[in-house]
């Protein structure tokens, strides 16, 4: 059998194996890893025959060192195949590890963190390179049972909320000019001020309008507005499949309605009228099962198990920055990698991208 492994850099190649792959999201693209300012965006190929796995990353450097890491962009990335990734062969996957360990060797990457998407299977992959973590359960709705029977399931208290909040005449629509961009977005910093967000979260304006590109993305920012005053919103983001709630806000001065709940259940007939299958809520912060997932829950409890992938490829070289950066190696730390933690003695006087923390990924 032939084989082969390689590096992508440019669109055009990059989207042409992500168009080819047997599921995929706005996530994988070239576009939305080109949004990413905290490393240079990379697509690692290994080809055999008529079979391929591809894998997006974000190249990192780490100060102070010769070494970089690997990490993903902010949502659901991971590897990719024009296959299901569970009916990879095992042959396949062997040869895969061989390549992907040696593209990391060769562009001196010595660890990798990745979210995994929850619906592809990507462990089926990836468990055989280690470092595969349970991080919790995240929530979905199943668009393809009827209307009637997704608000049946819904918690008693919040479908008689959904519709006392209908009942108020607010006006939902999908935003279309720049300047409703920009309100949302104040409104969106607002919301991670009150929650004491890290700085992660604070994504700028132009961010919000790149990911609203209609020549790249499919997504829609959805506000509700009562008057001319305006409500919540949120950025959701559509694949083939599947609806998200990506990003999301409510005005201060409506916190005690919970118009979020509206939004939410809108955002669910939005997916079923654009032919979705899956409402993807997601989870709590961190994989816990905190305020954040008990709002979730409210809506289903239909749950799948969410996964990070830890992996180090060079341990000495880790081992050494970690020890460098004076971070305590107790295993209870859930913060990878260790030697980018907050708390670390050396602080580079130079910027440095942010950090990728386990405990705060939802």
């Amino acid at each position: 059998m032939s084989y082969r492994s390689f590096t992508i850099r440019n669109r055009k190649d990059w989207d042409e194996y992500i168009n080819r792959s047997y599921a995929h999201e706005g996530f994988h693209t070239w576009y939305y890893h080109s949004l990413n300012n905290e490393g240079e965006p990379l697509l690692f190929v290994y080809e055999e025959d008529a079979v391929f796995i591809a894998l997006p990353v974000i190249k990192r450097k780490i100060e102070g060192s010769e070494y970089f890491d690997m990490t993903c962009v902010y949502g659901y990335s991971g590897p990719l195949s024009n296959i299901s990734l569970e009916n990879l062969p095992t042959a396949i996957t062997t040869k895969f590890k061989v390549a992907f360990t040696g593209f990391m060797k060769e562009e001196l990457a010595i660890c990798i963190f990745s979210r995994l998407h929850p619906f592809l299977n990507q462990h089926h992959l990836l468990e055989n390179i280690g470092g595969i973590k349970d991080n919790g359960t995240t929530l979905y709705v199943d668009l393809s049972m009827s209307e009637e029977e997704q608000r049946n399931g819904y918690d008693k208290r919040l479908g008689r909320q959904i519709r006392s909040l209908r009942k108020m005449g607010f006006v939902i629509k999908e935003a279309d000019t720049i300047q409703e961009i920009e309100h949302f977005a104040e409104m969106y910093y607002k919301n991670m001020d009150r929650l004491h967000a890290s700085s992660n979260y604070y994504f700028d304006v132009q961010h919000f309008i790149n990911l609203l590109n209609e020549e790249y993305m499919k997504n829609k920012l959805i506000l509700i507005y009562n008057g001319p005053n305006l409500m919540c919103g949120a950025l959701i983001l559509l694949s083939d499949n599947i609806v998200r709630n990506h990003l999301s806000a409510t005005s201060p001065d409506y916190l005690s309605i919970s118009p979020s709940k509206l939004l939410t259940d809108e955002i669910s007939m939005i997916g079923r009228r654009l032919g979705k299958k899956i409402f993807h809520l997601g989870g709590g912060v961190g994989g816990k099962e905190d305020s954040l997932f008990n709002f979730k829950k409210l809506f289903s409890n239909l749950q799948v198990k969410d996964r990070i992938w830890c992996y180090i490829n060079d341990e000495p070289a880790y081992n050494e920055l970690v020890l460098k950066s004076g971070v305590d190696p107790n295993p209870e730390i859930k913060f990878f990698p260790l030697y980018r933690h907050p708390n670390r003695k050396a602080q580079s006087t130079t910027s440095e991208p942010e950090t990728t923390t386990i405990e705060n990924l939802n």
